[in-house]
């Protein structure tokens, strides 16, 4: 039987501490819980800082192997292993540092804290409303089955393979999804410099007008099937259904309020660099409204929505729709109809925006299947997580 040990018996507790702010011109590289990139479990966001600018949470020295577990809202599992790279650096008093004896591997201590059941009683020990955190303490205490080191390297050879499909299928769907900006520009071209020589028409030569929500506060949970959509569903280029919030109980709205399936839609307000995102509902729930914020292309001629989506996200119309927006406020900027309206874009040939379509709904497919392998083998992975830390795994 696999014995079971608490954090604190195999890792160090003191892990050292220093304050970059007693040398103010050495330069130094600080890792704080925002530089966890919570779907890898990297670090991606290390900051390069002089000690005059150390904020007051950097004191935690790191080693290379280290893994840092984030106490702040453990929940989202913002855990990493540190690289030789940052071996010596400064980080955060918001992780608790890991620092593994010779009787657990790094490895095995790092796929520990990422397993659900870590995760889950960590999550039942968050104190404090506004800033839901466990302390060094909690995390010390939790308990790890400790099989034997060459045990340990099979489990570890187990999750690392696994993790590596997942991780593979992850980079295909991210080069999937780079497909549609290339291929826009190579039929297409730059719409900046319009190389092959498209018309360039005004937006109101192709747009009747833009239909729009109205501006109404959220309802109560369960209190109506209909759902209001937030800015947010629309910002990443991807209409993503969920991000909308609850109608009032006793809201009607028009017709023209409800989002349809091959509505174009577009954003607004937002701020300078996000203002003007577009998204392309593939499908809905038909109980999904749409706000005062977001508006629905409503065609005056023939296109292919596709191909203005692919427009609209480009670059070169980004940067022009950020010129639009107008605003006191960094954080929301506006554009008005009457200048998005006055919008001149390079609009090729109907025939050709079909072409892209039917192109884009190859890739799609291609995406869609692509997701599908990706959550299983997301599945696959937590599953044998899950059962390597109950003692379990095969």
């Amino acid at each position: 039987m696999v014995q079971t040990v608490k954090l604190r018996d195999i890792v160090e507790v003191n892990t050292g501490t220093k304050n970059p702010s007693r040398w103010p011109d050495i330069p130094f590289k600080y890792v704080d819980v925002s530089a966890v990139d919570n779907v890898e479990k990297k670090i991606n966001g290390v900051r390069t800082l002089i000690g005059s600018e150390a904020p007051s949470r950097a004191r935690k020295v790191i080693c290379a192997d280290d893994i840092l577990v984030s106490t702040v809202r453990p929940n989202l599992n913002a855990v990493a292993k540190v690289s030789t790279e940052l071996d010596g650096q400064i980080a955060s008093t918001g992780f608790c540092v890991l620092r593994a004896e010779k009787q657990v591997l790094p490895e095995y201590l790092f796929f520990f804290v990422r397993s659900p059941r870590f995760i889950l009683n960590l999550s039942s020990l968050v104190a404090g409303a506004m800033y839901p955190a466990v302390t060094d303490k909690q995390v010390m205490d939790q308990f790890i089955p400790l099989p034997s080191v060459p045990e340990q390297r099979r489990i570890v050879d187990i999750l690392s393979r696994a993790e590596s499909i997942v991780r593979l299928r992850r980079e295909v769907q991210m080069k999937t999804n780079d497909l549609i900006p290339v291929l826009f520009l190579d039929m297409f071209g730059d719409p900046a410099t319009n190389p092959k020589g498209w018309q360039v028409l005004p937006v109101k030569d192709f747009v009747a007008r833009f239909e729009g929500g109205k501006n109404i506060q959220a309802g109560g949970d369960g209190l109506s099937e209909l759902r209001i959509l937030k800015v947010s569903a629309v910002t990443s280029g991807t209409y993503i259904e969920t991000e909308a919030k609850p109608a009032p109980a006793d809201y009607k709205p028009p017709n023209s309020y409800f989002v349809k399936e091959g509505d174009l839609l577009f954003s607004r307000a937002n701020t300078e660099q996000l203002v003007g995102a577009t998204a392309l509902v593939e499908t809905t729930n038909g109980k999904t409204l749409l706000p005062d914020k977001l508006w629905r292309f409503v065609w005056a001629k023939p296109v292919a929505p596709q191909y203005i989506h692919a427009l609209f996200q480009s670059g070169a119309v980004r940067k022009e729709l950020g010129k639009l927006s107008t605003g006191t406020s960094a954080s929301m900027r506006n554009i008005s109809q009457g200048k998005l309206f006055g919008l001149e874009l390079p609009i090729a040939p109907i025939e050709k925006q079909r072409q892209f379509a039917e192109c884009i709904e190859q890739i799609r497919s291609i995406h869609a299947r692509q997701e599908n392998a990706l959550q299983k083998a997301e599945t696959i992975f937590a599953s044998v997580i899950a059962r390597a830390f109950d003692g379990s795994a095969t």
